[in-house]
């Protein structure tokens, strides 16, 4: 079985083979598209860069960090796929390599450490954040913009902030990356249910940290008759996925490559969206008005101009009204911190 997988990728339509079990083929119509990558020579940007390169809907790939991006650019450029790579490196190389951009994918930042939470990467990661906005608002104010530094939900509330300062905030454009939490969710509740993860769907609520996150099993399909322990377990698990990888790494690493999948997936409906795909819907964290919160991630409609509906949470059990209600108090909190941080620097 292993065997014949691997002589299925090893010709030269490897990448095609690769590209089309998660990603939309390219056609004579596809337009043309220009991705940049905020960190590409980081944990997560390497294997983010890899799988843009993939996407046959990419037609120009803008790989920037502050080092070692040119090596690398090179290496990723060699794949026989469509998009031009090209490698950016420090400062005074950001407004090329953003210029034009449709996409631009933020992994840049420090990652998580044993015994460190999300939070505690605040500051370095929110002065990351502001300059690269800044960057963004100046010479691409109109692309769309996948937040994936952490914390996010004070990231993206940072990043309307900067954006609104330079009079170019589209809140349709501006995406958290929750995709994670989704790819977890589905792959836990699908070992559980004894199915395929191929076809499972779980929507992930509320924020991208801790308590924050809320999986709605009830709302999962295919239906599996999971017990309210399994459920609690289930959610638990999906919350501390990333603490989950961080300790099994022993201090050499968080959630890399599981992250990679999941901001490329997501930047492929994002392109799939811009393209006029009809029906792409994700669940990411934008503004919304479906709860009080200023901010908050559920599921939204994809289209031409970024969120074309941001769609509402539907039918909670008991036990996710509960968590609906536990989690507002500390997404609160660090949507404030955000705004704080964004105002007094």
């Amino acid at each position: 079985m292993l065997r014949s997988a691997f002589k299925r990728v090893s010709s030269s339509s490897s990448s095609t083979y690769l590209i089309r079990r998660s990603f939309g083929s390219e056609s004579s119509s596809t337009p043309e598209r220009k991705v940049a990558v905020l960190g590409a020579a980081g944990g997560i940007g390497q294997p983010l860069a890899l799988l843009m390169k993939l996407n046959p809907l990419v037609s120009k790939l803008a790989l920037y960090d502050i080092a070692s991006t040119p090596g690398v650019a090179a290496d990723v450029s060699h794949i026989n796929t469509r998009s031009q790579v090209t490698g950016y490196m420090g400062e005074d190389q950001l407004a090329k390599a953003l210029e034009g951009s449709d996409l631009v994918i933020i992994p840049a930042g420090v990652p998580r450490k044993p015994g460190m939470t999300r939070d505690d990467l605040f500051n370095i990661n929110a002065g990351i954040v502001k300059s690269l906005c800044t960057a963004i608002a100046k010479y691409c104010p109109n692309a769309l913009v996948n937040m994936i530094s952490n914390p996010v939900n004070s990231t993206v509330p940072i990043a309307a902030e900067i954006f609104k300062k330079a009079g170019t905030y589209y809140e349709k454009k501006l995406f958290g990356v929750t995709t994670l939490d989704v790819v977890r969710a589905k792959t836990f509740y699908a070992g559980k249910a004894n199915v395929s993860p191929a076809g499972v769907n779980v929507p992930v609520v509320g924020g991208h940290a801790g308590i924050t996150i809320l999986p709605l099993f009830s709302q999962a399909t295919p239906k599996a008759n999971l017990g309210d322990e399994e459920i609690k377990a289930l959610t638990k698990r999906t919350q501390d996925g990333g603490t989950e990888v961080v300790e099994a790494k022993a201090g050499k690493g968080s959630a890399t490559l599981s992250m990679a999948y999941a901001g490329a997936v997501f930047a492929d409906s994002c392109l799939k969206g811009l393209n006029g795909v009809p029906d792409i819907v994700e669940c990411s964290y934008v503004q919304s008005t479906i709860t009080e919160l200023p901010f908050f991630a559920s599921k939204v409609k994809l289209g031409k101009n970024g969120v074309e509906e941001v769609l509402g949470l539907g039918p909670l059990s008991d036990y996710e009204k509960q968590g609906l209600e536990s989690l507002k108090a500390e997404l609160k909190s660090s949507i404030e911190k955000g705004i704080k941080f964004a105002k007094d620097n």
